[in-house]
Formats: structure tokens, sequence, C-alpha cells
């Protein structure tokens, strides 16, 4: 072997040159210990990664919970708690008006005003405070309803309030039509009251 060569030679081709000069026995227990080494260094460098991803997993899912749990008694959609959501008002007569009071609660950490209460038609008619709500504090909404048509009937209404947040209360029920003139006269109490 020339020695000068080995000093300019890369690393690799000094290790291939030493391999070759070895005997075939000796080489093939080489190229066997080599390729165990090269892949226990794999596999121990993929269960390095598995094991970092894991870890990192952990550590989302703890942030993640924590913040849910710190986030979650201020979410303003959850600091309005209706009493009732539907309210069915049965049959009712044509022509004559039904209320129905929605009453909810401020459940949240921070005082709110309802920004507006808004019918799907003109029929409905929200009523409500426009004050400010304290935490823990009810408050009502008064929805009426004009029953001018006959058939069934069921109206939504949306609730805005912390600026974005909505919830959607239904009033429904049915209305019967009724006659158009009062009862018919009734002849025989006039000859009744004749007769007296």
């Amino acid at each position: 072997m020339n020695v000068k060569k080995l000093k300019t030679r890369s690393q690799f081709a000094t290790i291939y040159s030493v391999l070759v000069s070895l005997k075939p026995y000796y080489l093939y227990k080489m190229k066997k210990a080599f390729t165990v080494i090269f892949f226990l260094a794999i596999a121990s460098l993929a269960s390095a990664q598995t094991t970092v991803t894991k870890v990192s997993k952990k550590k989302i899912t703890a942030t993640t919970k924590s913040d849910v749990t710190e986030v979650a008694p201020g979410n303003p959609a959850e600091s309005l708690k209706l009493k009732e959501t539907e309210f069915d008002f049965g049959k009712i007569p044509q022509g004559k008006p039904v209320t129905h009071v929605f009453e909810f609660t401020n459940t949240g950490n921070t005082p709110f005003a309802l920004d507006n209460v808004q019918a799907s038609c003109g029929c409905t008619t929200p009523i409500w405070n426009k004050d400010t709500v304290g935490v823990g504090e009810t408050a009502v909404i008064k929805v009426g309803y004009n029953a001018a048509n006959e058939g069934p009937f069921t109206k939504p209404v949306t609730i805005t309030y912390n600026g974005t947040q909505t919830k959607q209360i239904i009033i429904k029920g049915e209305v019967w039509k009724t006659p158009v003139t009062s009862a018919p006269l009734n002849t025989a109490l006039n000859t009744l009251k004749n007769e007296q």
C-alpha cells in the first residue's frame, strides 16, 4: 500500500481500500457487521424521532386542554343561558295576538347587553330591555305574534349579544280560522221575548 496516496484519498476511499485488502472471509464478516450497525443506527434514529413526536403531542394536548379550561368559563357564546328555547302556543284563534316571555340568565364572567333581537317576519314582534345584564342576573324577552293568517306557524327569533354571538328562540302554533260574522241570529229567542 502506498502511504502517500492514502493520505490524499477521501475517507471513504481509505475504508474501501482497507476492506478490499482483507481476505474475503473477513470482508464478508465486516459487511455483515456494518449492515447490522447501520440498521441499528437507523432504528435508533427512528425510535428517537417517535419519542420526540409523542412528547410533543402530549405537550400540545396538555396546552390545548388548559387553554380550553381557561377560555371556557369566559366564553361569550355560553354566557347567555335561556330557560327555554322554544314555545308552542298550541291552537289560537285568528285575529287574536298572543305573547310569550322568554327568560334568560347571564352565566358568563362579564356583564353584557342584548345588541339586537330580530324576528324572521313582521308578524312576530320581540320586545327587550336594552340595559346591561349583570353576571348572574336574569332578564326577559317578550315575543308577540299577530295571528292574522290561518294555519300552522313556526317563527325563529335571533338574539345577538356580545357583538357577534347569537342564539335563537322559536315560537310556534296553529291559527284556526274564526267565523267572519258573529253567531247566527236566533229567531226562537225573539219569539220567547214576544211571548212574555
